[in-house]
């Protein structure tokens, strides 16, 4: 009797397993769509299918617009994410200024802005998150873009999401003497505008992502993992030292990101995937 319920228990277990996609066991790991736009591009269902067979635990889109998301409805892309298994999180998306920012219509900005947020609403997101902005040649303009996102930021903090900026390498140069990252960092209230720290582009400008977090502590509530290519191929970024210190940059989700490849994007995706799950020092959870 004991052996035969054992036996019982041993395959509910596995069948639960088997529902789950086996992802159990699983570390919390996004993935940036853009990471595979070629292949999304082509076929969108399929596509959501092989991130969630990999076992991504969710998606961050890179392809809104005029309130949709992949030529989909809010709902839509809902519930084609979800029904696979994954999460929606976060969106990158951008409206910029008029060049002359003083010529700007504003009306027509907040008009833009009040869609957005409310086609993210109802995705299911947690974040907005703006992917570049213009190299400027003052500090004024810089400020004006700063305020600019203060003012996204509490719209969105007042529909429940939150407003993030992503980086690249060129916001390590200087303006007017002024690193343009920091400068950003302390002109944005951290109640309204949080940074998507990309921690390639980090490297690439020449700064380190680990002293970034010690010196504005609680900033970065998202981080792009990100190397050359797949992850942890080019030994360039500090990857362990990076997640050895999440806890200090108030990070809550690790979105993979890749843009260049050494295979075709689905299998990069999938490297870089395994590459986070088998290093111990990724934890299973920093959202909880």
């Amino acid at each position: 009797m004991l052996k035969k319920n054992l036996i019982i228990v041993t395959a509910l277990l596995i069948s639960v397993l088997v529902m789950a996609g086996g992802k159990t066991k699983n570390k919390e790991i996004f993935i940036q769509l853009y990471s595979v736009r070629d292949d999304i591009n082509k076929d969108f269902k399929s596509t959501l299918d092989e991130i969630a067979k990999i076992g991504y635990t969710g998606v961050e889109a890179a392809n809104y617009n005029n309130g949709k998301f992949y030529n989909l409805s809010p709902e839509e892309f809902k519930k084609e994410v979800e029904s696979r298994g994954m999460q929606v999180l976060s969106s990158h998306i951008n409206k910029g200024l008029n060049n002359n920012i003083a010529e700007t219509d504003w009306n027509d900005v907040w008009n833009w802005w009040d869609t957005a947020i409310k086609a993210h609403k109802d995705a299911g997101m947690k974040y907005m998150v703006v992917p570049a902005m213009p190299l400027f040649k003052s500090l004024k303009d810089l400020k004006a873009y700063c305020d600019y996102y203060n003012q996204i930021g509490e719209r969105c903090n007042k529909a429940g999401l939150r407003f993030g900026y992503h980086n690249h390498a060129f916001e390590f140069e200087k303006v007017e003497n002024e690193i343009m990252y920091d400068y950003m960092l302390k002109n944005t209230d951290p109640d309204k505008v949080f940074f998507q720290m990309d921690v390639y582009w980090v490297v690439r400008g020449g700064k380190s992502p680990v002293d970034y977090f010690k010196k504005y502590p609680g900033r970065f509530l998202t981080l792009h993992i990100k190397d050359d290519k797949e992850l942890g191929q080019s030994g360039m970024v500090g990857f362990d030292a990076i997640y050895n210190h999440a806890n200090v940059a108030g990070t809550k989700y690790m979105i993979v990101e890749v843009e260049h490849y050494d295979y075709k994007p689905l299998e990069s995706v999938k490297y870089s995937f395994d590459y986070l799950q088998k290093n111990a020092f990724v934890k299973k959870s920093y959202s909880k």
